[in-house]
């Protein structure tokens, strides 16, 4: 199924100046770091007796949290069987996860189903077809921005994990800079893809509300935003366009806007440290019980 316009966030330029603050941000090494302190032990619980392993991978991107998630798996527990779902919206990210795969021999052992579209049209598709395949493992990593209905995703995508299975949520954490900056200027940021941020803070309540059980990790991050307050240099305007979800950050906003964020991402966003400006970009895992 082709996407649909909404799910095209990141193709072309979008994809690049996604991939462009991958390899600024330390994100990815950051999450990793996580995972390999808090799945080991989940995945030997979840492997236990298990004569398959099922993983749905929701907003998976080009696949490298993804590809980490699997080898972990694989090297938890070597014997068994594992089959890969992965839902995707942007054809440019697919293709570059199949890549990594193609690349990837341990990867290759598993097969892989895929699933070009948005999470919403495969909850729409599922539903449909009512047979309907359940996860060992379901992991969501910085996607739930993108869903229009919070809870109903949640609840959805837990209603798909077997019995002692776990729904995996990275989310940018409570009080970080991201959350604080998308909160302060909601009515500027939250007009595009995104209609409605959320950190962990708003994920965090939505599993109370709906009575569910949780287990939540931090995941420290910074990165050096110092550039972005010269108006000259190329990595402080590309930081800043992917930042704001703007094409061109200083074509988009009213020059007391812009001086606005400015001010917020040096004084409240972020840190300063030997004469640098260090954004805030701590994460947060949150693991849900079935």
């Amino acid at each position: 199924m082709a996407a649909d316009a909404k799910s095209t966030c990141y193709d072309g330029s979008c994809s690049q100046s996604f991939q462009f603050y991958l390899r600024h941000s330390g994100e990815h090494e950051a999450i990793f770091q996580c995972l390999h302190k808090i799945l080991p032990g989940e995945f030997k619980r979840i492997g236990l007796d298990k004569s398959s392993l099922d993983v749905l991978g929701v907003g998976s991107g080009g696949g490298e949290v993804d590809a980490h998630i699997l080898t972990l798996l694989q090297s938890t527990c070597p014997s068994v069987p594992i089959t890969a779902d992965i839902v995707e919206g942007s054809a440019d990210l697919t293709d570059s996860f199949k890549a990594l795969v193609a690349k990837t021999p341990n990867l290759q052992k598993i097969p892989f189903a895929w699933h070009l579209m948005t999470s919403e049209n495969y909850e729409k598709q599922v539903k449909a077809k009512g047979d309907i395949k359940k996860f060992d493992f379901i992991q969501m990593v910085q996607m739930i921005y993108y869903v229009d209905n919070l809870a109903g995703t949640i609840a959805f995508h837990r209603s798909l994990l077997k019995s002692n299975g776990r729904l995996m949520i990275i989310v940018e954490a409570a009080n970080s800079g991201w959350d604080i900056l998308w909160k302060t200027y909601k009515k500027v940021l939250a007009v595009d893809v995104i209609t409605e941020y959320r950190s962990s803070g708003e994920v965090i309540d939505c599993l109370k509300s709906q009575g569910l059980r949780y287990e939540e990790h931090a995941v420290p991050n910074a990165f050096d935003i110092t550039e972005c307050f010269d108006p000259s240099s190329e990595t402080g305007k590309r930081l800043l366009n992917f930042m704001t979800a703007k094409g061109t950050f200083y074509e988009s906003f009213t020059p007391e806007i812009r001086a606005g964020i400015l001010d917020l991402l040096r004084n409240k966003c972020s840190t300063e440290k030997d004469g640098r400006v260090l954004f805030n970009s701590d994460l947060s895992c949150i693991l849900v019980h079935a």
